[in-house]
């Protein structure tokens, strides 16, 4: 699962000093000092800072859990927190940022069913959070909830539940997290709920170009073309199911008016030097090619069809080295 990067705890977190029954001043004192270690952005710091202490103190393996999450290791996080989230109960702060950290770091290492309790234990003191929406409500949508995960969404957005907007926008969020037919169907109702809703025409349209279904797609994307005559994005998914059916005129026809609308994107200027390779237009292939890789220096694409360009413009030497580009750029996903 792909990591989100960096999530932010949601509650209070402030420094452990006050001393409990079998804690002497110097234990005391060293879990604030860990505490302020970890605010600080230290946590590998502050974990050396615990080391010594003994890890049966509930407190000490609650700051040790902390630290873990903060330093990226999710697996340690969960193996210290699993153990005292609910023998930290006397001071509600502590037990609110256990359960907290417990639940997202079992989120961030896959573990999706453990998570959703203790997501949803936080959501009661953080019902407002919409980082918590959104964490909640992908992880509803990956354990096969699309009814709690629409939910949560449309808080995060502040619409009802059970509205097209809703549905729309679990939809979006399926499409992020490659759920495709859970996708379809909440497109569906959306549309079936409101025929003029905004943006599902075109992700139905995407999805059925994906599938090869290009009759479909450009009925679609012309449909929601009379919506939203502006949509630069479904200007560029018609061009590209024009391109398919080797259409290229009709094609250069949206992708231009893409490009008008939306002049930094590389995508329309990729599928525009196709097009006009096919024509016959080798200059204004190129120059439509060498705009997509100023735009966007990592498309192996667009290095790739420069390369061939060139090659059958004799531009040997040129063709090599945009080839060569587009070869580590194919092999790079290889080394991650």
């Amino acid at each position: 699962m792909t990591a989100l990067g960096a999530i932010a705890l949601l509650v209070a977190t402030g420094a452990v000093a006050d001393p409990r029954p079998g804690s002497t001043p110097e234990v005391a004192a060293t879990l604030a000092e860990a505490r302020v270690l970890i605010n600080q952005g230290k946590p590998r710091e502050a974990l050396t800072k615990l080391e010594p202490l003994d890890p049966g103190e509930p407190r000490v393996s609650y700051l040790q859990g902390v630290a873990y999450y903060h330093a990226d290791d999710h697996v340690k996080a969960i193996d210290k927190l699993k153990g005292v989230v609910d023998r930290l109960t006397e001071d509600k702060v502590e037990h609110q940022e256990a359960i907290q950290v417990l639940g997202l770091s079992l989120y961030l290492a896959g573990r999706l069913p453990e998570s959703v309790p203790y997501l949803e234990q936080t959501r009661a003191w953080a019902a407002d959070n919409p980082q918590l929406a959104y964490i909640l409500g992908n992880a509803y949508l990956l354990t096969q909830k699309p009814e709690l995960g629409r939910a949560s969404f449309a808080r995060l957005f502040g619409v009802p539940a059970e509205s097209a907007a809703a549905h729309l926008l679990a939809a979006q969020m399926m499409v992020r997290l490659e759920l495709e037919e859970p996708a379809y169907a909440e497109l569906q109702k959306a549309i079936e709920m409101d025929p003029r809703i905004p943006q599902a025409h075109y992700l139905l349209g995407q999805a059925a170009i994906f599938r090869g279904q290009l009759d479909l797609a450009r009925t679609l994307l012309l449909k929601e073309l009379e919506l939203s005559p502006g949509h630069a994005m479904a200007l560029y998914r018609l061009g590209d199911a024009y391109t398919r059916e080797a259409r290229w005129d009709e094609a250069i026809v949206a992708l231009q008016k893409s490009i008008w609308l939306s002049p930094y994107f590389s995508g329309p200027y990729i599928l525009l030097g196709k097009a006009y390779m096919k024509k016959g237009q080798a200059a204004t292939a190129e120059g439509m090619l060498r705009r997509a890789v100023e735009y966007d220096p990592n498309n192996k694409a667009a290095h790739y069809l420069l390369g061939q360009l060139l090659l059958q413009a004799g531009r040997t030497e040129e063709a090599q080295r945009e080839l060569a580009v587009a070869e580590r750029l194919q092999a790079e996903p290889e080394r991650r």
